[in-house]
């Protein structure tokens, strides 16, 4: 039986404003269970504790019980992403400097090398059984599936994206484009979704059943790497039905609602700008009530997966409190990138679908004027370094060691998550590992920001992006960007101007030379390769996966 979404409570930690207590040497005994959820393409603002009208209770209750940082960065599209969040690597030196294709060069591989070990491996080594239901993406060949990668327990689908249902009805339409089954791998094991199950509650159900499974007298690390919100837009009916008209406003109004309750939640502060309007997005009030109609349902579709996936993170909950480990586990959520921008067809439906947006023969995804309202109050989208292509909601959720409620600017990085769940595991991250030397780990430990004693992640050297030619740096306030095929470097205050609306590089030469000679620096020893060198004869379409 379905539970009411509304109706799962999280429970409360110890008494308000009881101050946690710094993780020392840790024993068997004290090492924390961890459960790392990732989402797929789900922008900056789409939970309800960062702005959105979207229903998540779950982890709305979460960040109110633990902390949120306000720059989180992932790397701004999904195999890349995975690849520095697994290993703890810059994408480059973990394999997968592009995506999980082979562009024959060391750095562009596309899948996950033998230097860069992944958290699996590394909390396996120490002790935790080691868990992954969902999505992979690092590797195709069955050589890099997870069971080989240190993972006891795994399900789910290895390459980018997939169906949320068996295509039934809809197969003899939608095989060429899709494929009529969805093609699972469970403990190495090649399965099928069953017909009429919905992928997010089979992913979490696989989850569930690992944690039941386990051995009890050992942690358990859980990687749980949903693939909602990402296209085809599906869900259950139940899920589509509690949005209906909810959208009606249109994007600009919603909008400016999302931008006023992040000023009441904190997210954005009083000083800083929002982006500005999205000139390729056009106004509600043009549309026609046809176009507008359209319009809605797919953003109804998009709210119930994202729901969908709240409702999984309050069953994954109680499970924790069945098996008696609701208050040690340690619980990190983030996306992989902003949301996806990009038209197909601007006011008709994408010609591929072979059912109703929601339906299995759906197609569709949330295109960019839905996009501009999931990464409010930022710029840009997916696969861009702008900030709304690659800043995360983040929240941190960990009972009487995490402060409850707080809210901290963080400037977090995935390759931090490593470091910082080795450190509270008491892990040991070797040199060699199997007969391979094995890359130092470039991020910095979470904890301190974590357990209230910093505002911010405390780092040597800024952080450094490259993705088809597109680069950033970010250095304290300070961040340098530029969007192939342009070499110009564009320099913003993010602490006064978040919405990246006021180019200052032409004011800051010296920042900008400074930035600009440490990022080549960075490229030159983190196997990076000038994207013209390496570029598709034809550019591989990785926008929609």
């Amino acid at each position: 039986m379905i539970l009411q979404r509304h109706l799962l409570p999280l429970g409360l930690v110890a008494a308000a404003g009881a101050c946690p207590s710094l993780l020392q040497t840790a024993n068997a005994e004290e090492r924390p269970n961890i459960i790392l959820i990732l989402v797929d393409d789900m922008g900056y603002s789409d939970l309800g504790i960062y702005g959105s009208e979207i229903e998540t209770p779950n982890l709305d209750r979460l960040a109110q019980e633990g902390i949120r940082f306000r720059e989180f960065y992932n790397n701004s599209i999904s195999a890349p992403t995975r690849a520095s969040l697994i290993t703890g690597q810059y994408s480059h030196c973990a394999g997968i400097g592009y995506f999980n294709v082979n562009l024959g060069q060391p750095g562009y591989q596309g899948f996950l090398n033998r230097e860069s070990l992944t958290f699996g491996e590394v909390l396996r080594e120490a002790g935790y059984s080691t868990f992954l239901s969902g999505k992979w993406h690092v590797g195709n060949d069955s050589i890099c599936w997870p069971a080989q990668r240190g993972f006891d327990r795994s399900y789910g689908f290895i390459d980018g994206a997939s169906n949320y249902y068996d295509a039934g009805e809809y197969a003899s339409e939608n095989a060429a484009n899709f494929g009529n089954k969805v093609p699972l791998v469970k403990d190495n094991q090649r399965t099928q979704l069953e017909p009429g199950r919905y992928l997010t509650d089979a992913i979490t159900d696989n989850a569930l059943e690992f944690i039941d499974q386990r051995d009890d007298k050992r942690p358990f690390f859980l990687y749980l790497a949903f693939n909602a919100p990402h296209w085809p837009l599906q869900a259950p009916a139940e899920e589509i039905a509690k949005y209906k008209g909810r959208y009606a406003k249109g994007w600009d109004v919603l909008r400016e609602e999302r931008i006023a309750r992040q000023r009441e939640l904190g997210i954005v502060l009083p000083e800083q700008t929002i982006a500005e309007r999205d000139e390729k997005v056009p106004l509600w009030e043009n549309l026609t009530y046809e176009q507008k109609e359209l319009w809605q349902r797919k953003m109804e579709v998009y709210a119930a997966m994202v729901s969908r996936m709240d409702y999984s993170v309050g069953r994954l909950i109680e499970k924790l409190k069945e098996a008696g480990e609701y208050d040690n586990t340690l619980i990190l959520f983030l996306s992989d990138n902003g949301a996806e921008g990009g038209y197909h067809s601007m006011f008709q439906k994408r010609p591929r679908n072979a059912g109703p947006i929601g339906s299995a023969g759906s197609w569709d995804y949330q295109e960019q004027p839905w996009a501009y309202l999931s990464v409010t109050p930022l710029r840009q989208y997916k696969d861009d370094f702008h900030e709304g292509g690659f800043c995360t909601s983040f929240i941190a959720w960990y009972p009487k060691r995490i402060p409850q409620g707080k809210l901290v600017q963080g400037t977090g990085h995935i390759i931090d998550i490593a470091p910082t769940l080795y450190e509270l595991a008491d892990a040991r991250y070797p040199k060699e590992y199997k007969g391979h030397d094995i890359q130092a780990l470039p991020g910095r430990s979470l904890w301190p920001v974590l357990n209230g004693k910093a505002e911010t992640v405390s780092r040597d050297e800024p952080l450094f992006w490259e993705r088809a030619g597109n680069r950033a740096v970010r250095s304290g306030k300070w961040k340098l960007v530029s969007s192939y095929p342009s070499l110009k470097w564009e320099l913003y205050d993010l602490e006064a101007d978040r919405g990246e609306t006021r180019d200052v590089s032409a004011d800051h030469p010296d920042i900008v030379n400074r930035l600009s000679a440490q990022y080549f620096e960075w490229a030159k020893t983190h196997q990076v390769v000038d994207y013209d060198r390496i570029k598709p004869k034809r550019e591989i379409r990785v926008s929609a996966r």
